[in-house]
C-alpha cells in the first residue's frame, strides 16, 4: 500500500477549519476527521446528563461513549451509543460549555487516544486545536489558520442563523472570546502555533483561496517525500 500523509489543521472556533479541511479532503480522496465534533458529543451527554463542574463523573461518562465519526456527502455524522448527534452537537449551548469540558486532561486523554488511532495510518486530515502539537506533532503537513475576531464572530453567526438558531453577533464574539481565553489557556493540550506549522490568516480569504494555500503546501511536502497525491 502507498504511503499516504498525515496533515494537521489547527486553529480557533471560526477560523475556516471545518470547511477548508472538508474540501482539502474531498480533493486528496482522504479521510476527514473533526476531531471537535467528538468534544462536542461529550458535551452534549454532559449536558443531557447535568454533570458540568462534577468532574470525575465526566470522566466515566466519556469512557463510556462509543464515538463513531463518518463522513458522508460532504458533512460529518457523528453517533453516540447509536445515537445521530450531528445536529444536536453544534447548538449554542454545546458551543458555550465544550471548552470547559475540553479542559479536564482525562478526557483529552480518553479522545486523543482515539483520534491517533483513527489518523495512524494517514491518508487523513484532521483538525482541532491541537492535533500539530500532541495528536500528532509529527504530522506530515501542519497548518494553522487564524482569522480576526469580527471574522469569526460573522461567520459563526451566518452558521448559526443557517441551522435555524438566531444568536445575536455580539453574543457569538463574546462566546468567541471567551472560548479563545479558555482553549489558549487550559493546561492541558493548550491552543498554541507549532513552531514548524504554517500560519494562515484567513480574514481576507475566500475558502477557495485557503484550500489552494493549503493543497500548495500539500504538494510540496508530498514531492519532497516522493508522496503521489
Amino acid at each position: 500500500m502507498s504511503k499516504k500523509l498525515i496533515i494537521a489543521i489547527d486553529g480557533p472556533a471560526g477560523s475556516g477549519k471545518s470547511t477548508s479541511a472538508k474540501l482539502v479532503a474531498k480533493k486528496l480522496n482522504y479521510i476527514y476527521i473533526d476531531t471537535g465534533a467528538m468534544y462536542r458529543a461529550v458535551t452534549l451527554f454532559v449536558l443531557r446528563n447535568k454533570l458540568m463542574g462534577r468532574t470525575n463523573e465526566i470522566i466515566e461518562l466519556a469512557n463510556r461513549l462509543n464515538i463513531v465519526l463518518s463522513f458522508i456527502n460532504g458533512e460529518t455524522n457523528i453517533t453516540v451509543n447509536g445515537e445521530d448527534v450531528s445536529e444536536e452537537i453544534r447548538s449554542f449551548d454545546v458551543n458555550s460549555n465544550v471548552s470547559e469540558i475540553s479542559t479536564i486532561e482525562s478526557v483529552r486523554k480518553i479522545l486523543v487516544k482515539k483520534q491517533q488511532e483513527m489518523g495512524r495510518d494517514g491518508g487523513v486530515v484532521m483538525e482541532g486545536r491541537d492535533i500539530t502539537t500532541v495528536v500528532f506533532p509529527n504530522a506530515d503537513v501542519k497548518i494553522f489558520l487564524t482569522a480576526g475576531i469580527d471574522e469569526r464572530a460573522k461567520r459563526r453567526t451566518k452558521e448559526f442563523s443557517e441551522k435555524g438558531s438566531e444568536v445575536p453577533i455580539d453574543k457569538v464574539k463574546e462566546n468567541l472570546k471567551n472560548r479563545d481565553f479558555i482553549d489558549s489557556n487550559r493546561e492541558a493540550s493548550p491552543l498554541t502555533k507549532a513552531p514548524d506549522s504554517i500560519e494562515v490568516d484567513t480574514s481576507n480569504t475566500t475558502i477557495e483561496e485557503q484550500v489552494v494555500l493549503i493543497l500548495n503546501e500539500v504538494k510540496i511536502i508530498a514531492d519532497k517525500k516522493g508522496i503521489g497525491i
